[in-house]
C-alpha cells in the first residue's frame, strides 16, 4: 500500500441511491490511494431515524421506518447480487424494528444514538457491495471498534489517543489488502454503547480516522463543487474557491458555512493533513483544497451567514471598575454549557451572542441561565438576528482594508459588530429578514 493514504468521505446525497453510489464507486476505484471510505446515511434516512426517536406512538414510528426500508431496499434490489448482503440488511432492519416495538413511550439518550446509527450501518453495507460488484476487494468495517468517545450521547467527545491506538491495531492492517468501507457520524463509548458525534459528524469522523492513520489527504465528497465565496443560494455571483487555509476554512465552518462540519478541520490541522472538498456528481469539476499554507491570501476570502442568533445584553452599575463581574457572568453560562460566539463590552454592560439554531443548547439551557443572571443584573434578550462574517486575511492590520470594508457596510443597519479579536474575520449582527440581502450586497461590493 502507498504511504499516500487517502480517506474519502461521501455525504448523504452522494450515497442517496444506487446511481449515486455508483458514481462514488467510480471516484474510489479511480484512485488506488483511496483505501478507507466513510459514508453517511443515505439522504433522508437520518431525518426519518430522528423522527422515530421523537414519536411516542409505535404506529407513527413505523411510518418513518417504512420510509427507511423503502430507501434501503431500492438500493438492495438494484444490486447485481442482492443476495450477497440481503441477510445483513434484513438483520439490521429487524433490529431497528425491534427497537421501535420495545422502546416505550420515550427513548433514552443512549437508545436515540443507537437508533440513529442504523442509517450509516445500512449504507456502508450497501456501498461495500457496490464496490465488490465492480471487482474491488472491499470489506465493511464497524467503526465502533475504533472510534472511541465518551458517554455524552448525542455529541460524543472523541478520545483521540485511544482512537489512534485502536485504529493502528484493528484498521491499519486491513488497508493494504482491500478498500475498507466504514461509517461516519457514529462511535462507541468504553462500555461499547453506540454514540454519535452530532449532526453532520461524518466529516469529523473521516478527519479523526485520517489523523489516527496519518493519512496524506482527507477527501470530503458532497453535492457542491467545493467551498464558495458565499452560499450560492444567496447570490449567483458566488464562486468556488480553489484553495483556502485551515484558519480561513475553520472560520467559515464556525460562522455558518454548511459544506464542512465545524470540527472537521481540527484533526487535519493537528496532523497537517490536506483536505479536499468536491462534488461526487461532478468530480471532474475540481473543488477546494484546504491546507496549512496557501499561495494566495486575499484580504477577503468569503462571507458566511448563520441565522437564528440571540443577542443577550447584561447591564449593571456594579460592573464599573469592578473585578470579577465578567467572570461571574461566564461562570453561569459555562455551568449551563452555553457557548458564546461574539462578545463586546462597555463600562457597565456586556453584549454576547448565542446560537439558537437546531441542535444548539439554546432551548433547554438559556432560560435557566438568564434567570441566574437576572438575580444580580439587568438582562435584555433580542432574537431574530443573523450573524454575518467576512472571512479573510489580516483584516485587522492590512492598510486600507478596514476603511474599504466599513465603506461597504455604511448602508447596513448593524446591531453589533466585532472586529480585531481575529485577523481572519469581521462579524456583525443584522435582522434575519434582511440578512440574505445584506450578504448579496456585501458580496457584490467586496468580490465584484
Amino acid at each position: 500500500m502507498s504511504n499516500q493514504l487517502i480517506v474519502a468521505k461521501f455525504g448523504g446525497t452522494s450515497v442517496a441511491d444506487f446511481p449515486a453510489m455508483s458514481r462514488c464507486a467510480d471516484i474510489v476505484l479511480a484512485d488506488p490511494n483511496i483505501r478507507l471510505v466513510a459514508v453517511s446515511a443515505s439522504s433522508g434516512v437520518t431525518n426519518l431515524l430522528v423522527d422515530i426517536t421523537k414519536q411516542t406512538e409505535v404506529q407513527a414510528r413505523y411510518t418513518s421506518f417504512e420510509g427507511i426500508e423503502r430507501i434501503t431496499l431500492a438500493v438492495l434490489n438494484a444490486l447485481q447480487q442482492p443476495e450477497a448482503v440481503a441477510a445483513q440488511i434484513n438483520t439490521l432492519l429487524a433490529d431497528l424494528r425491534n427497537l421501535i416495538e420495545t422502546g416505550g413511550a420515550v427513548y433514552s439518550s443512549a437508545h436515540k444514538d443507537l437508533i440513529q446509527s442504523f442509517g450509516e450501518r445500512l449504507s456502508s453495507v450497501l456501498f461495500t457491495q457496490v464496490l465488490v460488484e465492480r471487482g474491488a476487494a472491499a470489506e465493511c468495517f464497524d467503526v465502533r471498534r475504533v472510534l472511541r468517545t465518551d458517554s455524552r450521547f448525542g455529541k460524543g467527545e472523541p478520545q483521540i489517543h485511544l482512537i489512534a491506538e485502536l485504529a493502528q491495531t484493528h484498521l491499519q492492517p486491513l488497508l493494504s489488502e482491500q478498500i475498507v468501507v466504514t461509517q461516519g457520524f457514529i462511535g462507541a463509548d468504553e462500555a461499547g454503547q453506540t454514540t454519535t458525534l452530532g449532526r453532520g459528524g461524518s466529516d469529523y469522523s473521516a478527519a479523526l480516522l485520517g489523523e489516527a492513520l496519518n493519512a496524506h489527504i482527507v477527501q470530503i465528497w458532497t453535492d457542491v463543487v467545493g467551498i464558495f465565496t458565499t452560499d450560492p443560494r444567496l447570490t449567483s455571483d458566488a464562486r468556488c474557491i480553489n484553495e483556502i487555509s485551515f484558519d480561513e476554512a475553520a472560520e467559515m465552518a464556525t460562522f455558518g458555512a454548511k459544506v464542512l462540519h465545524p470540527a472537521t478541520l481540527i484533526p487535519a490541522m493537528r496532523r497537517n493533513i490536506k483536505v479536499f472538498v468536491g462534488s461526487s456528481r461532478e468530480p471532474e469539476a475540481g473543488g477546494t483544497w484546504i491546507a496549512k499554507t496557501v499561495e494566495h491570501k486575499p484580504a477577503y476570502r468569503a462571507i458566511a451567514l448563520r441565522k437564528s442568533q440571540t443577542l443577550i445584553t447584561v447591564k449593571s452599575p456594579e460592573m464599573l471598575h469592578a473585578a470579577g463581574f465578567l467572570a461571574r457572568v461566564f461562570d453561569i453560562l459555562s455551568r449551563h454549557q452555553i457557548s458564546v460566539d461574539l462578545v463586546t463590552t462597555s463600562e457597565i454592560s456586556v453584549a454576547l451572542t448565542l446560537d439558537e439554531s437546531a441542535g444548539s443548547a439554546f432551548s433547554t439551557s438559556t432560560e435557566p441561565a438568564i434567570a441566574e443572571l437576572k438575580a444580580f443584573c439587568e438582562v435584555t434578550v433580542e432574537q431574530g438576528l443573523s450573524l454575518v462574517a467576512v472571512i479573510g486575511n489580516h483584516l485587522h492590520s492590512t492598510k486600507g482594508v478596514t476603511g474599504e470594508l466599513f465603506s461597504a457596510l455604511e448602508q447596513i443597519n448593524m446591531r453589533l459588530i466585532c472586529h480585531g479579536a481575529s485577523r481572519h474575520n469581521l462579524c456583525f449582527l443584522v435582522q434575519d429578514a434582511s440578512a440574505a440581502a445584506v450578504v448579496k450586497e456585501l458580496h457584490q461590493k467586496l468580490f465584484n
